[in-house]
Order: structure tokens, then sequence, then C-alpha cells
């Protein structure tokens, strides 16, 4: 249930009002927005007397949420939601609302020259996050699986060199003690209704940068991100990485209709990786220009300094300078949309 407040009710009222509803038995959520206050009601509320609630004087309107989504539905938290993210060079980077999160880096971390040199080309062209595998789910059980614990031992000094925030993908509620120092915890398609690992990511206040399974529907995308939220964390990035369909040129197929779709049922800030999407990184520059044109709050983009020879999907990897061209064009898009990389 959601109880809209009118613009003028005084704070005192307001903290009054709460604890009624607490007594009901059920959790209130309160959320500030631009002219009025928003309070989210979860729990059961079969047994509260919506025609009642409507005639207190401090009350505009009560809607009853449909939806099974409750704490990331856009009418509980009417405004966007942004996340923002301090970097050891003191900058707070931002995702969501004007600032457009730009993510880039290789799909796993091969070695030290290899993440250093990668990370300081994407942070040159202008990303704002450094992205890199440790840890790799593969379909096949010989092929690279990521370099592990030392992998996110060079991630950390990347990061410490060039001040970008780093995100890189958990596997499993095990790996969380090493993951203390990961500024975006990412989960993965095949991790996305792992509901116990993200019962356990609920209980931490890290950012989540969650990925649509590539069978999912945007209801299983935001019921999963229901899981997180429900456990106090509302610090989600939902992420469109393509769908499996009967289609067989691309690796997967681009959902863009997604991305106003989660918009409108959402507050949570969407994004799209575009090199997991198609495979093609020919495809990948049209692609995320796409995005943004869609509404999209930043791309995720696979960077290698040399693809050809890389241990783990070279194909849609952008080489440096070609990623430096992408972020010219992107700022162009962002300015188009009144929106900052």
């Amino acid at each position: 249930m959601i109880i809209a407040l009118k613009p003028e009710a005084e704070k005192g009222e307001v903290e009054k009002f709460t604890v009624f509803l607490e007594q009901q038995g059920v959790t209130v959520h309160y959320s500030q927005g631009a002219s009025r206050i928003v309070l989210g009601l979860v729990g059961d509320t079969q047994g509260i007397n919506a025609e009642a609630l409507r005639a207190h004087h401090v009350v505009e309107k009560v809607i009853r949420v449909q939806e099974p989504y409750k704490r990331a539905n856009r009418l509980f938290h009417p405004e966007d939601t942004r996340i923002e993210v301090p970097g050891p060079d003191g900058i707070i980077r931002s995702i969501g609302g004007v600032s457009l999160g730009i993510i880039a880096g290789p799909c796993s971390v091969e070695n030290r020259d290899q993440i250093l040199q990668v990370a300081r080309e994407v942070k040159k062209a202008g990303a704002g996050f450094l992205r890199g595998g440790a840890f790799k789910p593969r379909t096949s059980p010989y092929s690279f699986q990521g370099l592990g614990c030392e992998g996110l031992d060079l991630l950390l000094e990347a990061k410490k060199e060039t001040g970008l925030p780093i995100v890189t993908e958990l596997m499993g509620n095990h790996q969380l003690e090493v993951f203390e120092d990961v500024d975006i915890i990412q989960v993965g398609a095949r991790n996305m209704q792992n509901f116990t690992l993200l019962k356990e990511l609920g209980r931490s206040r890290k950012p989540i940068l969650l990925k649509r399974g590539y069978a999912c529907t945007l209801t299983e995308l935001l019921m999963a991100a229901e899981y997180i939220m429900a456990g106090g964390n509302d610090r989600i990035i939902l992420c469109e990485r393509g769908i499996r369909t009967f289609g067989s040129f691309t690796r997967n197929t681009l959902d863009l209709s997604a991305i106003p779709a989660l918009k409108k049922q959402s507050h949570l800030p969407v994004i799209v990786d575009p090199s997991h999407a198609t495979g093609l990184a020919w495809m990948v520059p049209s692609m995320a220009k796409a995005a943004l044109a869609a509404g999209a709050d930043g791309v995720i983009i696979e960077v290698h300094n040399d693809p050809e020879n890389a241990l783990c999907d070279g194909e849609q990897s952008l080489t440096p300078e070609e990623f430096a061209r992408l972020m010219d064009s992107l700022k162009k898009y962002a300015a188009l949309e009144g929106r900052v990389l």
C-alpha cells in the first residue's frame, strides 16, 4: 500500500501518523519526493481500511500496489534513485538521475600489465568505473575460470592507481568476505534467481549490479531486486544484457524496450550491457548509443588491449582506441538527453 501525504503536512503530524500505521502491524518506509512525502506500507495490509486512511487530514491519496514487487515499485518511490559511489581519488561518481554511469574494462583479469593498461586507457577516455572478472562463470568447465583472488588483488591495484571504483562479479555467499573492498558487486545472469545469494546481499550496504537472466521476464528481474531490497539494501542497479530468443546472429537479443518499461515500473537505475547482448564488437557502439537514446542510465562495455588473444570474450571486446571513439559519441548523445557522463 502506498500513501501520498499532502504537501502541507507538518513533520509532527507525519511522525504521529507513521506510529499509528506501524501499530497496524506493517513496516513503514518513508520517501521524501520533490513535492510530497510518500509512505510505503510493507506487510499484510489486507486488514487496513483504505477508506479510513483517505479520510485522515494529512493524506492526499491511498493506492494499493497490485504488482508483487513493492520496494522496487515507482509508486513506492516516485523519484529516480541515484547510486553514488566514492572513489579512492575522492571523486563521487553517480549512476541515475542526470548522471550516466560508464563502466568499462576486460571480461576477465588476465595479468597485471593487462588490467593496469586497460584501466589507464578507459579512465583517460572518460569511464567512471572499472569492470573486470576475477571469478568467471563459464558454460564449459574447461574454459578459463578467472584468476580468483589474485585477479581481485590486481583489480584493487588498478583501483588504487587510477582512482576508478571497481565492478566485479560475485559467484556465491562464500566470497562475500573477500569482496570487502569491491565498490559494486555484480550478480550475473546465471545468479539472478539465486535467492539465497540475493538475501545475503540484502544484508550488505554495497551497491549491487543485478543482471537480467537470459530467460527471465522483467517482473522476475524486479522480484530479484525485491529480494535484495527486502533485506534492507536498496542500492541496486538493474542491467539489461540481452535475452535468449530464436535469433542466432547475435549472442543474445538486446531488449531495448526493457529500458523504458523498467523505468516506468521502477525507480531503480537501469544500465545496458551491449557487449554480452550482441557478442560482436562492431555492434557495441550502435547498441550503446541506442541504449542511451532509449533512456538507459549507463552502459557496461568490455574493453581489452589485445582482443584477438583475450582469454575470454575477445570477439565482443572493444580496443581502447575504439572505446575512446565511442565515448566521444556518447558524450554528444548524453548532451541531447540533457545528461552528463
